[in-house]
């Protein structure tokens, strides 16, 4: 797609979940407040965040570190599978435990993530098309979304979304610039998270 202007995408997962999944714990409300003190000297003109209580609080405290921006709630910034491959899309080692991983998921799921996921796209990804300024948007969001727009930006194939994590409250940030590939500037950094804040939202074997 042409465009004019350069587009910088943040991603953030939410911050560290409470057991019921309806808020943060302490810990994550301290990652949420920490990150949007990392995005203060960010000029963001947009915040977006999913629809459960555990992004929209997250953003909530983003934006209390930030002036003049208000979050938005978006569907497509939800928590969702993007995308269910068929067996044959999937390298053999890795079949099996990706395909019982999502086994899961309703024919709703199955039809609705993906629907939702080509929307996040549409909005999300890419050059700036209606303006010929830089623009600085965030989504927090969730797990699945971030490894499905990290996936697009390489042209990675559409499983590859699996086995992308991110952490709570940590930063991704894609450049689209006219006529030069998307750039992947930062994956999964926490370097404004304290170190006994860090990795939450990992299995503890991936912990590094």
């Amino acid at each position: 797609m042409t465009g004019t202007a350069t587009r910088y995408l943040y991603l953030a997962r939410h911050g560290e979940a409470a057991p019921d999944e309806n808020g943060l714990t302490d810990a994550g409300r301290r990652q949420a407040t920490l990150l949007g003190r990392r995005l203060s000297d960010v000029p963001l003109t947009a915040v977006h965040h999913g629809p459960l209580p555990r992004a929209a609080q997250t953003a909530r405290l983003v934006a209390d570190e930030l002036e003049g921006v208000t979050p938005r709630v978006s569907e497509i910034a939800g928590d969702y599978v993007p995308h269910v491959p068929e067996r044959d899309e999937l390298p053999a080692e890795v079949a099996d435990f990706y395909l019982d991983f999502l086994a899961g998921a309703t024919d709703e799921e199955r039809e609705h993530g993906p629907a939702l996921a080509r929307a996040a796209l549409r909005r999300f990804a890419g050059v700036v098309t209606d303006g010929d300024q830089d623009r600085h948007e965030l989504v927090v969001t969730h797990n699945f979304l971030i490894a499905w727009l990290v996936r697009d930006a390489l042209h990675a194939p559409k499983w590859r979304w699996l086995g992308l994590n991110h952490a709570n409250a940590a930063l991704t940030v894609i450049r689209y610039a006219p006529g030069r590939a998307a750039s992947v500037l930062l994956s999964n950094d926490m370097r404004h998270l304290p170190a006994e804040l860090r990795w939450t939202g990992f299995p503890p074997e991936l912990h590094v």
